[in-house]
């Protein structure tokens, strides 16, 4: 594996990076429109809803949780999950404050 030189860019930048990866597959959009519309899920609402098997949902389920963007609760067997408010939040305010940096100019 290759080494990504992530130390040579500033934190602000690392940071976004590893809020955009939240967003990279379309699989993890699709788990973050039902946590948004659902509020709260197992992994088995997911794999009835989403044309994945129940390893490849637990796969992005993980990659969601390391982001940070959703947390899990552990209800009896299961563990349920649901959207991180305050991480929610802050991808938000961060995507809102980078695009609103673009100023319309006549390039290219």
């Amino acid at each position: 594996m290759g080494i990504t030189k992530s130390e040579v860019f500033k934190k602000r930048q690392n940071h976004m990076a590893t809020l955009a990866k939240a967003f990279d597959h379309p699989a993890r959009v699709a788990i973050l429109e039902y946590l948004l519309t659902n509020r709260t899920c197992i992994t088995n609402d997911l794999v009835n809803q989403l044309p994945l098997s129940q390893s490849t949902i637990s796969q992005h389920l993980k990659e969601l949780k390391q982001i940070g963007i959703i947390k899990g609760e552990v209800e009896g067997p299961k563990l349920n999950y649901c959207i991180d408010e305050k991480v929610w939040e802050e991808a938000r305010d961060v995507f809102i404050n980078f695009f609103a940096k673009y100023v319309p100019k006549n390039c290219c």
